[in-house]
């Protein structure tokens, strides 16, 4: 019988946010059923869906879904609002779990719900009680941007109290859903696979090493021992991602395992993903269901949820929700990692058929609640309220956006187009003519170590086209392999394009930046791989260092220790030299610097915003308050000289600026207005003074033509940079250094604006 009262209290459509079917993951099986139960609940209701997708090209959706997001593109995210906000939704129900959005901790999410004109009602599908500080902050904003939190577990709850100091209130229980199975005899289906007459022991979902497997294989023998009859069913695909990063390495440890310990014959592995009436006829058949899962902090298993609805006999580890779902007789709790306590409740539940229906009876009775229907109504009770409260308490405003000096600031999405063009096989060609790769001056390390650090973050936070950003960072790490000289400790520099070097050691400037680049490709390094590649390189090149002369490849070293250190903080040997070189630019500083040339040469040169950020960075982690003075100081100094009118005047690179002399207004680099845009962020992170940021941003507009010449150095057709700003207008060429300067500065205000430090008050907008 349906429930006519939805009409009746004009809640007139329902938008969910999340990923959707055939798109195959567990939100997406949650999404697609929840929204399809409240649409059999709610007839007279418009009920659609924004689904994520995690591949440019998308899924093949039904007309449910009414828009795609690409989680990867911030614009997508606006425009999503946009069209929200154009259909008058009453109700937007968010499925929130990390890995599903673009930015950092999944904060692109945060630019979509901040725009929207209605409430939104956000389901958890994580909840972590030692989350990141990114982790933290990020849901930290959606909680505040959310009119209820709905969680799925009691335990939740108490985690979300405690530390997001939410009102107990705006939380709501609601139970995962499940489908509305019928109580039957394990034995009815087992002809229909193969299993008659077998004792079976099952396990669903996808397959990922945190699901421990291993455990429930190793637990076989002795089981067999006692009943010979046993299978052991291991139903699901390897998990898309896991696929795409590790391949089938753990399936087959698995089935290696198996046939190492003689079970394999009691072991089937059905390596597919099984649409809902096929997993309950699977359900149906076993006499036990196991979740062996490793870790604790798991808030909700579907799978266990659809286990017990289906009354089955479970097992499994105290994970958070195993043991909240599996209290008071309703299942049976083994300790993590332990296959002898998993051989032992198996071959007990076997042994005794009264206890075990028991066990299946209490799990099925208790879940009579979460079938989709009760669900569904759950979740309608609940936006009603929501959108009555609307009515009366207009749209509380957490987020403020003003403008900076005026006039607001729309980034452009990171275009890759001219960067595929300058890498061939072998690397990044170092120069162009106009658009045109110029393969005359061939390569360098310099800009190769640029293109890493390039592609190491945006691949974290930006870029959808993950295989593309692989296979160029690929080359890039594989370039500063080649370029290293076992023989002499240092990085060559320069190769012309028949792959000859010309030289045997390359500069100190390039040294470091290659140690940069590197540290960087460590920290966010997740093949195991070119971790281990980096991590090689990063230890062999780093020896050379200390005897360095120049400022700024002690700087650019730095730089990249730091990122190293954020993985490896532990590392003593890297520690030490940080402090060296660190103590050694202080130093330089000290001796070089007075009141009116506040800079540790006689001569203003390139990259000079990246010493000031090596002071800031070491001072934070030396705990050296005199270095990240010295730092503010020093920037501050170089933004008095480069700043005319409002505008961003960097050192021209034709004569630079001696001491006592005039500076070059012309040939200004690209590079400088990058290295000023990373100090200048790190200057705020160290200080919360918005003022860098107005700094930082000046810099960035300097790219787009606010500067001497109003003429644009971004080039938005190709995504690419002009060389320099020349007296009579910007250089045509589009070579590496300008191109990776203007992608950096790109990503590392995308990067800002993703971790949420912008979103509360500033004029930073998505194109």
């Amino acid at each position: 019988m349906k429930l006519h009262i939805w009409s009746h209290e004009n809640l007139k459509s329902i938008v969910s946010i999340g990923n959707y079917s055939p798109r195959r993951c567990g939100i997406a099986t949650f999404t697609s059923d929840l929204l399809g139960a409240i649409q059999e609940e709610a007839t007279d209701t418009n009920c659609w869906a924004i689904a994520m997708n995690d591949t440019p090209e998308g899924y093949h959706y039904p007309e449910r879904v009414r828009f795609e997001i690409n989680q990867h593109q911030l614009s997508d995210y606006k425009l999503a609002a946009e069209f929200l906000n154009m259909n008058k939704i009453d109700i937007v129900n968010l499925q929130h779990e990390y890995g599903i959005f673009g930015g950092i901790a999944g904060s692109n999410i945060i630019r979509l719900i901040s725009d929207l004109r209605m409430p939104v009602v956000t389901t958890l599908h994580t909840v972590l009680k030692k989350p990141t500080p990114e982790q933290k902050e990020a849901l930290g904003k959606v909680i505040k941007l959310s009119s209820r939190i709905v969680v799925m577990s009691k335990k939740a709850i108490s985690i979300l109290k405690e530390l997001y100091s939410i009102p107990e209130e705006k939380i709501v229980f609601i139970p995962h859903g499940i489908p509305d199975s019928p109580y039957i005899d394990p034995n009815y289906y087992k002809d229909q696979f193969g299993v008659e007459g077998k004792n079976v022991i099952l396990t669903f979902g996808f397959i990922s090493q945190n699901k421990g497997l291993e455990y429930a294989i190793k637990a076989l023998p002795e089981i067999i021992k006692k009943h010979k009859d046993v299978v052991y069913i291991i139903l699901g695909a390897t998990h898309p991602h896991v696929l795409k990063t590790q391949g089938e390495e753990y399936r087959i440890s698995l089935q290696q395992l198996a046939e190492k310990l003689g079970v394999s014959e009691h072991v089937i592995f059905q390596n597919r993903f099984v649409e809902l009436n096929e997993l309950c006829e699977f359900l149906g058949i076993a006499d036990i269901y196991i979740t062996p899962y490793i870790n604790e902090d798991q808030i909700v298993s579907g799978t266990l949820a659809y286990a017990m609805g289906t009354g089955k006999a479970t097992i499994s580890t105290p994970y958070w929700y195993a043991n909240e779902m599996l209290a008071d007789g309703r299942g049976c709790i083994v300790p993590f990692k332990n296959a002898n306590a998993i051989a032992k409740r198996v071959i007990d539940l076997l042994d005794n058929p009264v206890k075990r229906h028991a066990i299946r009876k209490k799990a099925y009775t208790f879940c009579r609640d979460a079938v989709w229907k009760e669900v569904a109504r759950s979740y309608l009770k609940l936006f009603i309220e929501v959108k009555k409260e609307r009515a009366f308490h207009p749209c509380p405003v957490f987020v403020k956006k003003t403008t900076v000096q005026g006039s607001s600031l729309e980034l452009p999405e990171v275009k890759l187009d001219h960067l595929r063009y300058l890498t061939d096989d072998t690397g990044i060609l170092q120069h162009s003519i106009f658009t045109i790769p110029n393969r005359v001056h061939g390569y360098c390390t310099d800009d190769n170590a640029r293109a890493l650090i390039f592609t190491s973050m945006v691949r974290n936070f930006i870029v959808s086209d993950e295989e593309l950003i692989l296979d160029l960072y690929t080359k890039y790490l594989s370039f500063l392999q080649y370029a290293f000289n076992e023989k002499t400790d240092r990085f060559r520099n320069f190769m012309s394009y028949d792959r000859r070097w010309l030289d045997e050691v390359g500069s100190e400037d390039s040294h470091g930046r290659a140690i940069w680049g590197l540290g960087v490709a460590v920290a966010y390094s997740e093949n195991q791989g070119h971790l281990e590649m980096s991590v090689s390189l990063f230890n062999k090149s780093i020896k050379a260092i200390e005897n360095f002369t120049s400022p700024r490849a002690w700087a650019f070293a730095l730089v990249g220790i730091h990122a190293y250190l954020r993985k490896f903080f532990g590392d003593r040997e890297i520690k030490r030299i940080r402090e060296v070189i660190a103590n050694k630019l202080f130093g330089l500083f000290q001796r070089n610097m007075s009141n009116d040339w506040q800079w540790v040469e006689d001569k203003l040169s390139y990259a000079n915003g990246k010493l000031p950020h090596a002071l800031l960075l070491s001072g934070q982690w030396l705990q050296r308050g005199d270095m990240i003075d010295m730092g503010l100081k020093v920037l501050e100094w170089l933004n008095n000289i480069q700043l005319n009118d409002g505008y961003f005047v960097p050192i021209g690179n034709d004569g630079w600026y001696s001491k006592g002399g005039n500076r070059a207004r012309f040939d200004q680099q690209p590079i400088e207005a990058q290295a000023m845009i990373d100090a200048c962020i790190e200057a705020y992170y160290v200080t919360k003074d918005r003022k860098w940021i107005d700094i930082g941003i000046t810099c960035f507009k300097w790219f787009l033509g606010k500067n001497d010449l109003n003429a644009p150095l971004y080039d938005p057709r190709t995504g690419g940079c002009r060389d320099g700003l020349m007296p009579n207008g910007a250089n045509q060429n589009e070579g590496a250094e300008s191109t990776l300067a203007w992608l950096l500065s790109l990503s590392a205000l995308h990067k800002l604006y993703t971790e949420q430090i912008l979103v509360e008050n500033t004029n930073l907008e998505i194109k």
